[in-house]
């Protein structure tokens, strides 16, 4: 995994996600989840291309329980950027790299 991707839990979510004062892209993911790695690759180009400007994070929902509970997250993969703990964008399912940065985009406007 990338050095610019945090991996998140249910212990450093507020820490790392609930008091970032940039926006926040996380990625819920599993193991098990082909789509899942399918879109892995996508959302490391994205931390990389926006180092600095915007956090990226993976969470293994499997691991983390609490987290993906209180989001109501049901299917993955799913993508959430949040700003201030709140979320303001949603993706389900796995999607191009484009997409991801055109989310991403849209809160640094």
């Amino acid at each position: 995994m990338s050095k610019d991707v945090v991996i998140l839990t249910d212990q450093n979510w507020n820490a790392e996600v609930g008091e970032a004062k940039e926006p926040v892209l996380v990625d819920f993911w599993a193991e098990w989840c082909a789509p899942c790695r399918m879109v892995g690759p996508a959302v490391e180009a994205v931390a990389a291309a926006y180092q600095g400007r915007v956090k990226v994070g993976k969470l293994n929902v499997d691991e983390n329980p609490a987290v993906a509970s209180a989001f109501g997250i049901r299917s993955i993969p799913t993508l959430l950027v949040l700003r201030g703990g709140k979320v303001v964008d949603q993706q389900i399912g796995a999607v191009p790299q484009s997409h991801i940065a055109a989310m991403i985009e849209d809160q640094l406007q």
